[in-house]
């Protein structure tokens, strides 16, 4: 080590030069100067010897520094890396390291990464140029194509169908499936694909088999991985324990000899923060105040006369680091009155990071009085009544303190009765596991003993010795060296408190000149400090230590602190010999220490190592990767009177090889002896006196069949630039499990200067860097704002704290990274699709198995004879006029407006006229021919009915609109302009209020309004009769158009004959039950669908009161239907789930209030949620529960199920079993197959049945590829027969392709006469144990999904439904989620109900959650404010809408995240 220089051609730089580069160095790893500094200083330094370095490319010399003194010689065979300690609070990089990493990174040319990006304050509109009027050429049911959607703002109004269509602009790149890719959002995306091209891992082949479908690989060994070669190590033994020099038979003996012949010795100084002795404490002093204490203890303290601590108790020691007097007073005062001290961290709020773990580790114990001083208890938190605050998760504590004037002076002869020799506890040392917990490890007096006589002989202490002390006096080496040890050798220890430390750095330096001290207890971290501080201090000398004891010396990167420290004090008197590392544990106390040469001790080593050996086990002294490299510091030898082995680490433990790593076991009696109150891990580490060192497996990381140490990765993310970015070099590394394996994640404080693109391009050159040298990926990079991260009692990073808040989302980190893309490798095999079966061999296949076809019907309709008149009409109308006819008065409709008053009814007559009068206007005002199709553009309400009569009474042909939100144009009115251009409509019949609307300045910014067709207003048109009302000539004639989005964003109208219309309104007569005598309440949308039948058709065909709650009412008056319901006793209601999901969330916690106000619904029946989907179970069960108590019958809640072919398949009804609900395992539904499960168990999703299939309705389940039939309980499409389906899309050029395909399917074997439409959705039938009305057997129909809506990913078939309600678990503040893939990436959107700087710690939660409940990766997260993700009236996702947004960068993201 004497002949260090700088490695420039072997030529020797002066000394004053090398020390000036060195302080350099380090001002530029602390970031002090920058770059450019640094280098224009370090060249003016150089300039004298640059001919000596002509040999380097000058391009190099920015990148790779010449390495300054702060490593070894040209001489020197091996490099080192430098890197402080386990302190994690400053920690500088060596320049071999940095330059392995600026090589690793030069290695990889500038990859394009996607940025990830967070909101802008300003959104770019879309301007209205880009609309163009609908391609008329497109697919039928898409009439979309061709127009451009604009960017949302709050959700629409649950009254508006966000129908806005797919398409771009003319100038727009198009793709495949008609979206956009003019924006930056797809541009990030294409990055990320470009990235995710390279071939990243070698394919894995084997599996293990997780459960039933899905194999997930399990890795396998590399063949080439290195293997240990050597022989079997032997146990390497200590020399004994020196006899013949009397010693004290205790330590309290010790004590007491030195208090009463040597009292005015002294033996502790404390410093203030200055740097100043605050007080000395004698021998004598010590002695005294220790039995006062121990007096008090015994004596003072009583609890209803009982002493309140008996021999044995355990009792906390709350001390700041600054107290070391009186902590040393406690600690001896304790083991006088034979307690047993706990020493703990002083709490600084109600919570601390760790300190509910600190409370559990007290409560285990059976703590219950803590000893602090009068200062410290001043500062801790306070309750109300101003004793100390319960800390959270705390047993009670009493407190004491213990300042003299507050103890009692014993008598003069009293002296305690300490036996501290056996083998009887003598203190409780806290150690915190890498998960976080807290446990205490026991050492007995036998230990204690041992370990100070242990120490004595290694350090060769002796009497009267000064000791400078920086580390904490409470536990590990601070407390054996400072506290124990020092008493038995009657040393002189100068304790220096960590806040002095902080506020001068070379205060321990200047101590140690100052008392000529011999030794000196450091770490790592203390060292460097120093040597960013010296400067200026030429006159500091350190030839008086004989011993500098480095306490973390077993961290692999404490060398470089150690040579650059004695490179540069080395002129100030500090000899090589006198630096000795120590090995050291809480469980095994001091393992090994270097001894200086004059206490027998070898020469010091060092040794290179392959740093991908190491990762697996194996040592490998590297000879030619001089990048991933580790140089190791020997730690000394074994402690006299202890044998030590290394171990295996998993497994039994057997011996190791001599090139093996293992885990070092310690045989002494000098080690402590178990976990306190913890038996079953005392086991495992204490039996047979054997003892893990876990110094080295706290930061250890299995990823894979490698492992990795997370001290070693921090360096090398240091080693990035580090000290421009990274806050004070806080990194904290740790690992998650994900799918069955350790994922890497990396934690760092940025500094607060760094600017966005700053901290993505650190990232990714972190990530590359990590890669290239550890080759392992990170799973997830997290930036935090400086001084975020808790932190350890003495400044470092708590990492299982911030292990716990990453896990529970709690970190708020300011960018983040993940790289799940590159690190799983052990996602199942993508499912390869079987060649397919014949539809007949699965028909006999079923019949060998003893399967029936899946096949259901509703009741036989030619069996249900009903006496009602209205049967024998054929048409609406006709119905109509027979009521106005018979029974006149009778009310058919009754509307409510928000504050439940009626606004309108319409009796039979009334009705009549109304719809006599539209018809005339139409025919005089519209000059409108028969079959001439009619948009009605009205609010909900009396007026859309009569004018949908008036229609039927002259021939045209109706065509309900939703008409456009006032406040929300530009989405809403492209809709309706598009409903009517596509069905052809002659004329628009609407409002006054409408009429202007659709005029106005706005409406002619979002559509070109002078190409409307003829605009009727109907408020007050004149009372006319018409000559006659038209009679179609045959049922088949079209009734009425359908028209409705669809949640892929495809706007279909289907026709209507008056045949289905009819048979429509029977089915559901029948199933109701309906009759004039009855009242109905609907609170649904009159625009499409079965909401359109209930509202508009039914009443007049049955004859019942329609109660009409219009949905938008409920938004200034949630109540509104549920009173409606009440107050009309109606038995049979109808709602959607939108409508269902207000009430929840708006009434929840206003039950009691409808009670007072007599809201009852006992009256209730069946409560239908007219639905297109797969029934949403965890809300009809929420809205069961919360009404309950105002007497909602349990089973009344059912759904209905019907699409575009049929809007009515299912429908529960009065009569019939209730709704079943079966439970099947989510993991077979991805292959297409139906597996049932119980209840609760993994993987599991409940399924309810839709309803009871109406009369006259026949369901049968097909294959979705071959259309062959399938069995019972297997999944396939629901394919429907029944005279109420659709006669067929209404297209503007009739495809007859896809219309045969859709509403004319037959099946390709078994029964192939039937004619079946088609319905788009997957599900199965499954025959119960119940009995149906006709008392056969029940069969349940479960819908599963939309096929359109599937997500197709890795050959399987996602419903994002199922991805959805997992993610919105992973996290309270997700709000909502819509998933949808674009370019076979995932997407995944989730609204945020919280705080927007909480939104980045939803980014890890929903991909871990994704990738363990589906195995899937998600590619990109994106978080949104609530209320962007579009939803349409029947409360459904618009999720294309939502994709088309995001690509043309129209949802105004708070962030979007790429993964990796």
């Amino acid at each position: 080590m004497a002949d260090r220089g700088c490695p420039l051609e072997g030529a020797p730089l002066p000394a004053e030069v090398r020390e000036s580069l060195a302080e350099l160095e380090l001002e530029l790893s602390e970031g002090d100067i920058t770059q450019k500094g640094y280098e224009k200083k370090r060249a003016k330094l150089l300039a004298r010897y640059i001919p000596l370095i002509q040999g380097i490319d000058p391009s190099l010399q920015a990148e790779h520094r010449i390495p300054g003194p702060s490593q070894t010689t040209a001489v020197a065979p091996k490099q080192q890396k430098s890197r402080p300690t386990t302190s994690r609070d400053e920690r500088f990089r060596s320049d071999v390291h940095t330059e392995a990493v600026q090589a690793a990174l030069a290695k990889y040319k500038e990859r394009k990464m996607p940025m990830p990006s967070k909101r802008r304050s300003v959104l770019v509109h879309s301007s209205v140029e880009t609309y163009t009027p609908p391609d008329l050429h497109s697919a039928p049911p898409d009439v979309t194509t061709g127009l451009v959607e604009h960017s949302y703002f709050e959700r629409p109004q649950v009254a508006s169908v966000r129908s806005v269509p797919r398409g771009c602009s003319g100038s727009m790149l198009e793709t495949a499936d008609g979206v956009p890719v003019n924006s930056r959002v797809s541009s990030k995306i294409q990055q990320l694909l470009n990235t995710l091209k390279r071939p990243k891992r070698p394919p894995l082949k084997e599996f293990f088999v997780d459960d039933f479908e899905e194999l997930l690989e399990v890795q396998q060994p590399d063949p080439n991985q290195p293997k240990p070669e050597g022989s079997e190590t032997s146990v390497l033994r200590g020399e004994p324990l020196t006899a013949g020099v009397p010693r004290p038979p205790s330590l309290l003996a010790t004590l007491q000899r030195w208090g009463t012949t040597q009292p005015k010795s002294p033996c502790l100084t404390a410093l203030d923060t200055t740097g100043k002795a605050t007080y000395t404490l004698t021998y004598g002093k010590f002695w005294s105040r220790s039995l006062k204490l121990a007096y008090t203890l015994l004596n003072k303290l009583t609890n209803k006369n009982e002493p309140l601590l008996k021999p044995g108790d355990r009792v906390a020691l709350v001390f700041p680091n600054s107290d070391p007097v009186m902590f040393m007073v406690a600690f001896y005062g304790c083991l006088l009155a034979e307690l047993v001290p706990v020493p703990i961290e002083v709490p600084l709020t109600r919570k601390d990071a760790g300190s509910q773990q600190v409370g559990f580790l007290l409560g285990s114990c059976g703590v219950s009085l803590a000893l602090t001083t009068d200062a410290c208890q001043k500062g801790l938190p306070k309750a109300q009544t101003g004793e100390v605050a319960a800390f959270k998760g705390w047993p009670p504590l009493s407190w004491l303190v213990i300042d003299g004037k507050h103890l009692a002076k014993p008598p003069k002869d009293w002296y305690p009765l300490a036996q501290d020799t056996g083998t009887g506890t003598a203190y409780i040392e806290y150690k915190t596991s890498k998960e976080g917990s807290t446990v205490g490890v026991t050492v007995p007096h036998t230990s204690l003993l041992a370990q100070c006589r242990a120490l004595t002989q290694a350090c060769g202490y002796s009497e009267a010795e000064t000791l400078i002390n920086v580390l904490d006096f409470k536990r590990d080496a601070g407390l054996w060296h400072g506290v124990l040890t020092s008493v038995m050798n009657r040393m002189h220890v100068v304790s220096v408190p960590y806040a002095l430390m902080k506020a001068n750095p070379l205060s321990w330096i200047q101590k140690v000149c100052y008392y000529k001290a011999r030794a000196a207890l450091v770490k790592s971290r203390d060292m460097h400090w120093s040597l960013l501080a010296q400067r200026g201090q030429r006159d500091v000398s350190l030839s008086s230590l004989r011993m500098l004891i480095v306490a973390d010396g077993a961290n692999p990167w404490s060398i470089s602190s150690c040579d650059a420290f004695l490179n540069v004090f080395q002129s100030r008197g500090l000899r090589p010999e006198v630096i000795c590392p120590c090995a050291s544990s809480p469980e095994a106390l001091t393992v090994a220490i270097r001894r200086p040469p004059d206490l027998g001790g070898p020469p010091p080593r060092k040794a290179v190592l392959s740093m991908n050996g190491l990762s697996y086990g194996v040592i490998r002294v590297d000879t030619e990767e001089k990048l991933s490299v580790l140089t190791v510091q020997d730690v000394g030898q074994v402690m006299p009177g202890a044998n030590v082995c290394v171990v295996k680490l998993e497994g039994t433990p057997y011996l190791c090889k001599t090139d093996e790593v293992g885990e070092i076991c310690v045989n002494s009696s000098a080690t402590g002896t178990a976990y306190y109150g913890l038996l079953g891990i005392t086991k495992n580490v204490f039996e047979d006196n054997l003892v893990f060192i876990v110094g080295k497996l706290d930061g250890l990381m299995v990823t894979g069949v490698r492992r990795h140490n997370a001290d070693d990765v921090v360096a090398t993310a240091l080693a990035v630039e580090p000290m421009k970015f990274v806050y004070r070099g806080r990194i904290a590394v740790f690992s998650v499990t994900v799918l069955h394996d350790d994922r890497i994640v990396l934690v760092a404080e940025q500094r607060p200067d760094a600017s966005e693109e700053d901290s993505f391009q650190w990232m990714s050159r972190v990530l590359q860097a990590i890669d290239s040298i550890h080759q392992v990926g990170v799973y997830c990079l997290a930036l935090v704002p400086a001084n975020t991260l808790p932190k350890a009692p003495l400044g470092g990073i708590h990492i299982s704290e911030t292990k716990q808040r990453f896990l529970e989302g709690t970190l708020h980190p300011c960018n983040v990274l993940m790289c799940p893309h590159t690190c799983v490798t052990n996602l199942p095999k993508p499912r390869q699709k079987q060649p397919e079966v014949g539809p007949a061999s699965m028909i006999v296949g079923n019949l060998v198995a003893g399967k029936r076809i899946a096949q259901a019907s509703g009741r036989e309709l030619a069996h249900l004879e009903d006496s009602d008149q209205a049967r024998k009409f054929l048409f609406l109308a006709d119905v109509l006029q027979w009521r106005a006819h018979t029974t006149p008065d009778h009310p058919l409709f009754l509307l409510l407006n928000a504050k439940g008053t009626v606004t309108s009814t319409a009796t039979c007559v009334q009705l009549h006229k109304r719809a006599e009068r539209v018809a005339a206007a139409l025919m005089e005002k519209g000059r409108l021919s028969v079959g001439d199709h009619v948009a009605l553009v009205y609010p909900p309400g009396v007026d859309l009915i009569a004018a949908f009569y008036g229609c039927l009474y002259c021939g045209c042909v109706p065509v309900t609109v939703r008409p456009p939100h006032p406040q929300n144009l530009g989405t809403t009115l492209p809709t309706v302009k598009m409903i009517v251009e596509v069905s052809k409509s002659a004329c628009v019949l609407t409002t006054q209020a409408v009429t202007r609307l659709l005029r106005s300045k706005e409406a002619a910014a979002a559509v070109d309004i002078r190409t409307w067709p003829t605009i009727l207003d109907t408020d007050d048109i004149p009372k006319k009769k018409v000559a006659s009302i038209f009679r179609p000539p045959s049922p088949d004639v079209l009734a009425y158009l359908d028209f409705s989005v669809s949640t892929t964003g495809i706007l279909a109208g289907v026709k209507m004959s008056h045949a289905a219309t009819s048979a429509l309104c029977r089915s559901i007569k029948l199933q109701c039950e309906l009759y004039p005598s009855r009242q109905i309440a609907i609170c649904l949308d009159p625009y499409c669908g079965l909401g359109f039948a209930l509202w508009c058709l039914c009443s007049v065909y049955s004859g019942h009161q329609s109660v009409l709650v219009p949905p938008l009412e409920l938004e200034s008056n949630v109540s509104l239907w549920l009173s409606a319901v009440s107050q009309y006793k109606a038995r049979v209601t109808f709602c959607s789930y939108s409508v269902m999901e207000m009430c929840t969330k708006g009434l929840g916690a206003q039950t009691g209030v409808l009670r007072m106000k007599g809201v009852n619904l006992s009256c209730v029946r069946t409560c239908m949620v007219v639905a297109e989907e797969r029934p949403r179970i965890a809300l009809t069960q929420s809205f069961s529960k919360l009404f309950k108590d105002l007497g909602l019958p349990a089973r009344a809640v059912s759904t209905t199920f019907g699409c575009r072919v049929n809007v009515a398949i299912c429908l529960q009804g009065t009569a019939g079993p209730d709704p079943t609900t079966v439970y099947v395992d989510m993991r077979a539904l991805r292959h297409d197959r139906v597996r049932l499960v119980e209840r609760g168990s993994p993987h599991s999703l409940p399924l309810m049945e839709s309803g009871k299939i109406l009369p006259g309705v026949k369901v049968i389940i097909a294959h979705t590829e071959t259309k062959g039939p399938l069995g019972d309980s297997h999944l396939g499409e629901i394919w429907v027969s029944s005279p109420h389906n659709a006669t067929g899309y209404y297209t503007v050029y009739g495809e007859e392709a896809l219309h045969a395909d859709h509403f004319s399917a037959r099946l390709s074997f078994g029964d192939t006469q039937t004619t079946w439409a088609r319905t788009g959705y997957l599900g199965f039938l499954r025959r119960t144990e119940l009995t149906d009305a006709s008392g056969g057997r029940h069969d349940a129909l479960y819908v599963v999904g939309s096929l359109d809506e599937t997500l197709e990913l890795r050959g399987m078939r996602y419903h994002p439904i199922d991805i959805e309600t997992s993610v919105i678990r992973a996290h309270r503040s997700i709000a909502e989620c819509a998933v949808f893939t674009w370019t076979n990436l995932l997407v995944v959107v989730v609204e945020l109900d919280g705080l927007e700087q909480d939104a980045l710690d939803l980014v890890a939660l929903v991909t871990n959650v994704v990738l363990e409940e589906h195995y899937l990766v998600v590619g990109v997260v994106v978080i949104v404010d609530p209320g962007v993700i579009p939803i349409n009236s029947r409360g459904e996702k618009q999720r294309m809408h939502l994709r088309d947004g995001f690509l043309a960068d129209q949802l105004d993201p708070i962030y979007v995240a790429y993964n990796m």
